[in-house]
């Protein structure tokens, strides 16, 4: 087993990456959308590298068998690198074993895309811009918005394009202290170790549990003046909350 722990663990790890790639939207958890291709490219890499280690790990095995063979009957003292049997002591090391724990976890049990715990931990960062005016939005009411759409114009637009008009947004719940909630979302510039949060506070409906997606429709509260620490984060005042499924891209587009 131990002459082909290296390729047992490339074609593990090869194979976990192809599962969540090519048969599955699962790498939009972790990576932005246009890495797929690299991705998969990867994955059938190490499936390559591993078949190859599997064929050089059965050869060696057959050759060590013909010179077993050849050299029976024959008595010679072992050397420091030899067995009684002339092998090489070419063995995959224990500790390498772990490597396969993560890369079986990704086959198996894909871990969920980052929530309301990321979002909780995340400093209050927001786009370096001043305060100015943005373009009209469009007509027709609700307006679909992503909430870095509609946190720039909430907190940085001086026409205050947000005022009269009926916005819907998606994201997932995350909670604040004495019942305050907010819809979150994050946003990830290449994987998801980059990932920074837009959140706004919901207010007019009960919260719903920690990490459940949900569609808000409602009209900007405004709050705090202008580009000032006070108007974050922005605020929205719900006429209905409604509990959507999952996007397959689970983080907010640019």
């Amino acid at each position: 087993m131990r002459r082909y722990g290296p390729a047992l663990l490339l074609l593990l790890s090869g194979a976990a990456v192809l599962r969540i790639t090519v048969f599955s939207d699962l790498y939009l958890r972790y990576v932005q959308s246009g890495l797929k291709v690299y991705l998969i490219a990867s994955g059938v890499l190490l499936l390559t590298l591993g078949a190859l280690s599997a064929v050089r790990a059965t050869r060696t095995h057959v050759d060590e068998d013909e010179t077993e063979d050849e050299a029976e009957g024959e008595s010679a003292e072992p050397d420091d690198d030899h067995d009684a049997h002339g092998h090489n002591h070419h063995r995959t090391p224990r500790i390498a074993w772990l490597l396969a724990i993560p890369a079986a976890a990704l086959l198996l049990f894909p871990p969920p895309a980052l929530g309301s715990y990321s979002a909780d931990r995340e400093a209050e960062q927001r786009a370096a811009q001043g305060v100015g005016t943005f373009p009209a939005l469009p007509s027709g009411d609700p307006v679909d918005l992503t909430l870095g759409e509609y946190t720039s114009r909430a907190i940085y637009d001086s026409g205050k394009s947000l005022t009269g008009r009926t916005v819907r947004m998606t994201g997932f719940v995350t909670r604040g202290d004495n019942g305050t909630w907010y819809l979150a979302r994050l946003l990830i510039t290449c994987c998801a170790a980059d990932a920074s949060t837009y959140k706004i506070e919901i207010k007019g409906a009960d919260a719903p549990v920690n990490d459940t997606w949900v569609t808000v429709t409602g009209t900007w509260h405004p709050k705090g003046k202008l580009g000032s620490d006070e108007a974050w984060p922005p605020v929205l005042d719900s006429t209905s909350v409604k509990t959507v499924k999952e996007p397959a891209n689970p983080y907010e587009r640019r």
